[in-house]
């Protein structure tokens, strides 16, 4: 039987401890809480003809800040690994999946995708450092071994107990899709992925202890360059800033597909964040125009934060 590793410290502690206690009065900061950037450059991209689903939720109050399109559900690529995360985790709490049990690379089907356990001389490494690959560097080679593990009804009946109708992981992550697989890895919608994300801070994803492992496996994530770019993290060492940020997210990628969602906690606010664009990526310019979308909603985030 494998025993859990205990967190550093639960979901509430985390968000707390970033926050800190100061916080500027709601009047003092009206004129800073407009989306207005962000809109324009969303409809933008929909005038371009991107489908676009967008989510924010204040945490302390619980209420929709932006909303557009959220109950639809897109493609999200490689966000499809957070609800797999958690299936690992709760495996890890409850003693059925061992930490330190090892998967051998050999054992996977090649995957010339992000991550790099593909380039390491590792013949094998142990569940929760592939978590950790999957987590922080979006390794799709770590993250077929933690489904091969697990299998893909095992992560579909968490999700579904987790209370989201449309949200799934469909299938490994592959080099190419032929007729016979899923035509994506994972489906969301901002609406869920926002609330997944709120879950984890507000330790009520399966259980605090789950949630907090998630949620420290996702703040390694070094991703930073979309909605991430705006807060002035280092994108290997963010995990305790110095500004008291509190700040959680993963990103998923895939021809025509930049997804984000996330956790921003400020001294004012905290908001739970997801932002879906399916493009056209018929060139450089079509990609890095959605691209400053995902940069100018962090803006505003971090204006609603701070």
């Amino acid at each position: 039987m494998g025993i859990a590793p205990e967190p550093r410290r639960d979901a509430e502690s985390l968000r707390s401890s970033r926050r800190g206690g100061r916080r500027l009065p709601r009047r003092a900061a009206v004129g800073r809480r407009s989306f207005t950037a962000t809109l324009k450059a969303l409809d933008e991209l929909a005038a371009s003809g991107a489908r676009i689903s967008v989510r924010i939720t204040d945490l302390d109050r619980g209420t929709s800040v932006l909303a557009g399109d959220d109950f639809v559900t897109l493609p999200v690529a490689g966000l499809g690994v957070v609800p797999l995360l958690i299936e690992v985790a709760s495996g890890f709490e409850s003693g059925s999946l061992d930490p330190l049990e090892i998967i051998e690379k050999s054992s996977i089907g090649p995957v010339a995708g992000a991550g790099v356990w593909q380039y390491l001389k590792a013949p094998a490494l142990p569940l929760s450092d592939l978590a950790v690959l999957a987590a922080s560097a979006g390794d799709a080679l770590a993250a077929n071994a933690l489904i091969g593990r697990v299998g893909l009804p095992a992560v579909r009946a968490r999700i579904e107990q987790l209370g989201f109708a449309h949200t799934a992981l469909l299938d490994l992550f592959r080099d190419e899709r032929g007729p016979d697989d899923a035509p994506h890895v994972a489906l969301g919608s901002a609406r869920e992925l926002a609330e997944l994300f709120a879950a984890l801070v507000n330790s009520s994803a399966v259980s605090a202890g789950v949630s907090a492992q998630v949620a420290e496996w996702l703040s390694l994530n070094q991703d930073l360059s979309l909605v991430g770019s705006a807060t002035g993290l280092d994108a290997f060492d963010h995990e305790n800033d110095e500004h008291g940020l509190l700040f959680v997210n993963k990103t998923g990628r895939d021809a025509g597909i930049r997804v984000e969602a996330g956790v921003l906690g400020g001294p004012r606010a905290g908001v739970a964040y997801a932002l879906i664009v399916c493009f056209d990526d018929l060139s450089i310019a079509h990609r890095l125009r959605a691209h400053e979308a995902f940069r100018t909603l962090g803006t505003d985030l971090m204006e609603y934060v701070f």
